[in-house]
């Protein structure tokens, strides 16, 4: 179940990109769900788009 204010969106992934981004995110004691966020911002961020801040990062 997504948290409040979150949309969920399902997301077919090769096994090889799934399994690397849930060791990265075991490595930095997260879940595989926050590390595709913290990607995917990361990836916009490059990009130049700005997104507003999240509650935890105000």
């Amino acid at each position: 179940m997504a948290s409040p204010g979150k949309k969920a969106y399902p997301l077919r992934l090769p096994p090889e990109v799934l399994t690397a981004v849930e060791r990265l995110a075991a490595a930095e004691l997260r879940s595989t769900n926050a590390q595709l966020e913290m990607l995917l911002r990361e990836a916009l961020s490059k990009r130049g788009i700005r997104l507003k801040p999240t509650e935890k990062e105000e």
